[in-house]
């Protein structure tokens, strides 16, 4: 008689770095033997990644436990874990707050997660194990990858900077830098499996090489990826507006496999408040970048984060912000509302902005946020773009043969495809002719030129073909270990790593 594996299900909270954590907690619970679930309620473990950065991450975590409470009552042997940013932070008020966690891990130790669930069901006990500092990067452990034809390569892991709304560097730590060499090695890895599409994640990407000296680094990775044959897009998340340089907007520009899309937190658009807030940047100097960015690349799309409600902004600091989005032509923004974050000096600051006026500030801000961006996105109609589709994104109508997908300026494109025309797969590419524009998205019901069938869209199709064969990728990176700097010649100093 044949045992059924054990189930699993992640739920993850936060950034894209948490998103590329969690493939790695599902990558090594697969390789312990564990099975993906079809839901929470079924899972035999659920294991929440949390964020620490916004409020309701916390309000949502502890609904969340406390409705699987009478679930798990019910099953003996279920079991629940709580990792990740939040985790790091509130290591003992999540056992407290809910004596039903099996595990809590941390930001460090993500590779233990396996051990310690095997450890709580021998000894029937809750097991708490955060490291207080990364030992290894997380690239080192087994990875099981959300799409078969796009993936995300940490850089560097950890952020030297310290705003004063942000607990992340005291969650994550200082900034480390993995090695060229073994970037590269795991980007070229993934293109084998058929990845076409990579996005390049740090807390602070342009900030790569500060570990070796070389601020000219991230530049020189960006020209390295355009080297890796069978790559066709690269993009990256999220750059500081302090440390971006001309080089990395020429190697952008240069690069034809990376993306004309910047992703680049503005945060306040009131010098005063990014004072307050320790951004290490002015409105001035930010508007600067965008517009050389404009320059070297006409058409690229510019996204950004904004808080909205710092301590002490007032009408003045809230005007400027508006003045900024409008100037600066966003494509898209992440707005938020501002909340206190026990442990950073913005939590006792003077001058709390009261709540109505929070939200009122926040709602004239999406307003003027979809205002610039609809503008932006009007430009595209009658143009048109190359758009690589996406499984599990934006619309599929198989009545009307709208198939949705991303521009190579990461704009959602929904498609219209003409009978007679080969239905593309996710992965597959196609130029696409605009017709209409909304503030979030565009549509593509003209021509549409022939479907290129890519190797992305063989990965996709051998997934489905056989979803229960496949395999987690295997993390490629390497120990901690200082990085030795790249030389001049970007391809040259990378691949000799």
């Amino acid at each position: 008689m044949t045992t059924q594996p054990r189930t699993y299900e992640v739920i993850t909270y936060g950034c894209q770095m948490n998103v590329h954590d969690s493939e790695r907690i599902s990558g090594l619970l697969e390789d312990a033997g564990y099975a993906r679930a079809h839901g929470r309620d079924q899972a035999d473990i659920v294991v929440f990644n949390t964020c620490a950065v916004r409020e309701n991450a916390d309000n949502r975590l502890y609904g969340n436990l406390g409705h699987l409470a009478p679930v798990k009552a019910a099953r003996p042997g279920m079991q629940i874990a709580v990792g990740g940013c939040m985790a790091q932070k509130d290591r003992a008020t999540v056992v407290k707050r809910a004596p039903w966690v099996d595990v809590v891990f941390g930001t460090h130790n993500i590779g233990s997660l396996p051990v310690l669930l095997e450890r709580a069901r021998v000894e029937r006990a809750s097991q708490v194990e955060i490291e207080e500092a990364l030992t290894r990067f997380p690239s080192t452990l087994p990875t099981r990858r959300e799409s078969p034809y796009a993936a995300w390569v940490s850089i560097s892991v950890g952020c030297n900077n310290t705003c004063t709304f942000c607990i992340v560097p005291q969650l994550r730590g200082k900034e480390n830098d993995r090695r060229p060499g073994d970037i590269l090695a795991e980007i070229r890895a993934l293109v084998d499996e058929g990845v076409q599409e990579i996005t390049l994640l740090g807390q602070n990407v342009n900030t790569y090489g500060v570990e070796f000296g070389d601020r000219l680094a991230f530049g020189k990775l960006l020209r390295a990826c355009g080297e890796v044959d069978g790559l066709e897009r690269v993009r990256f998340t999220s750059p500081h507006p302090a440390a971006f340089t001309d080089d990395v907007i020429a190697a952008m520009a240069e690069t034809p496999n990376v993306m004309p899309s910047l992703h680049m937190p503005l945060q306040s658009g009131s010098d005063r408040v990014l004072k307050a807030m320790r951004r290490s940047y002015r409105s001035t100097r930010f508007l600067g970048i965008i517009e050389r960015v404009r320059e070297a690349m006409p058409h690229a799309a510019i996204t950004t984060d904004i808080i909205v409600g710092f301590p002490g902004e007032t009408d003045e600091d809230f005007s400027a912000t508006l003045d900024v989005v409008r100037a600066s032509r966003f494509s898209a923004a992440f707005t938020f509302q501002y909340s206190i974050r026990p442990g950073t000096p913005a939590a006792t600051m003077a001058d709390q902005v009261p709540k109505p006026v929070v939200q009122e500030r926040y709602e004239r801000l999406v307003d003027v946020v979809d205002e610039v961006a609809w503008v932006e996105n009007k430009r595209f109609v009658g143009e048109t773009v190359e758009v690589m589709f996406a499984d599990g994104e934006g619309r599929k109508d198989s009545a009307t043969r709208r198939i949705s997908g991303r521009a190579r300026d990461n704009r959602l494109v929904h498609v219209t495809v003409p009978d007679g025309v080969e239905a593309p797969r996710p992965g597959d590419i196609a130029d696409a002719e605009v017709t209409y524009a909304a503030p979030h998205h565009l549509n593509a019901d003209g021509a549409v030129g022939r479907v290129r069938r890519t190797r992305g869209g063989d990965a996709w199709q051998r997934w489905q073909d056989d979803p229960v064969g496949v395999r987690p990728s295997v993390g490629l990176g390497m120990p901690l270990r200082r990085p030795e700097p790249m030389t001049t010649a970007a391809s040259q100093g990378c691949s000799r790593e």
